[in-house]
Formats: C-alpha cells, structure tokens, sequence
C-alpha cells in the first residue's frame, strides 16, 4: 500500500553514512500534516485520503475552504493533495500524518514543480546539438529544418525553443538516508525537483527496486 507526505524542500547538504562514504542529500520539513477528507468508492468512485499541509491565514481563504477543513477541525491549509491506493483503515479525518510513516532505506518518489528557466533555445530545452562553430558554418544554435516544404506548416510536437521548467516533475526512486521525527525532517539521497522552499508530494515508490 502507498504512503504519503507533504513537504516543503528546505536545500540540499551532505551527510556521512557508516562506512564513510559522503551522501548529498535533500532536507524536506514535513510538519503539519493533516487528514482532511477521506474518498471511498461509494461516494467518490475511487478511494484516496486527501492530506493538507502548512497553515495560512483565515483571511487568504474562501468559505467552502474553511467549511472543508472545519470538518478535519483545522485550519486553511496552503497545499492540497491527494493520495490514492491507501489502506483508509490507517486513517481518521483529522488525523495528523508525521514523518515517521517512512523509515531509513525506504525508496520514494518525489513530486514537485522544476525551477523555470524562461525562454530557452533548442539546444538547451531539448538537448539537440550544434553546428560547427567555424566563421563560415553560419549554423550554429538554430533549431533545425522545420520538415518539408510540400504541407506548407511546421509539424506538431516538433521540438522548438520556448518557455523551459516551471513543470511538474516527479524524481523516481530517491532513498530516504535519515527521518528525523523531532524536527519532522526527512533526508532525501540526492536532489529533487524545484527551488529552495517548493512544495513537495513524497510518496512510496511504485516501481521500487
């Protein structure tokens, strides 16, 4: 069964494990978490628990928000998701979710929106290569023949500079290297998707090793 959390990335440091060896990894507070509404296939046609996660202020939400957490006896929260193929046995409406459900050694996949990086060229959004650099080549970052001339427009899907990042991205696989339940801090081997202070969606791994 899956298992989830809400966090926000607080930056990346580096640890030493036993044997020595030194791991970059990513720190996630995850404190807060609460249990705002349960989804069963009788009534939603699907079953997930829907967690919140960081308290705003009353006067940022509106009244259907507040009437929804009021039923969790909780405040606004800032970041919602859900989180399906649960055992909702585990879980009571209001119910604070803590960064214990994980342990060391688990394997999660992290979800959460990539750093923007504007309008890009060809070359750095898509990965394509170059032309000679030489003064005579006059192809150099270009994007490339647009296809052929007979149907008089540039084919869908093909890859062209614009906008880059700003995506959502979900990292597979990344090891939780240490869960610190005082701190409510969760220690990610490796980097994760977006800037310092992005908002995360940790859950287990579906195709863990």
């Amino acid at each position: 069964m899956t298992k989830g959390i809400l966090g926000r990335k607080i930056g990346m440091t580096q640890v030493f494990a036993e044997n020595g060896d030194l791991i970059p990894v990513t720190v996630v507070e995850a404190a807060g978490n609460v249990v705002l509404q349960k989804k069963s296939s009788e009534t939603d046609g699907y079953e997930a628990i829907q967690i919140g996660f960081e308290d705003k202020r009353e006067k940022l939400s509106n009244k259907p928000e507040k009437g929804h957490v009021a039923k969790a006896n909780t405040t606004p929260k800032r970041f919602v998701r859900e989180f399906r193929d649960v055992n909702l046995a585990e879980y009571e409406v209001g119910q604070e979710v803590k960064v214990e459900i994980f342990a060391e050694g688990e394997t999660v996949d992290v979800t959460g929106i990539s750093k923007g990086k504007g309008f890009q060229g060809a070359i750095k959004r898509h990965g394509q290569s170059r032309g000679p650099m030489a003064h005579g080549s006059r192809y150099h970052r270009r994007p490339g023949s647009m296809g052929p001339v007979a149907p008089n427009r540039v084919f869908k899907g093909k890859l062209l500079p614009g906008r880059m990042g700003g995506e959502q991205i979900t990292v597979q696989n990344l090891e939780i290297v240490k869960v610190d339940a005082e701190r409510n801090l969760l220690l990610i081997k490796g980097n994760v998707p977006g800037p310092r202070k992005a908002l995360l969606k940790i859950k287990s791994a579906v195709k863990a090793k």
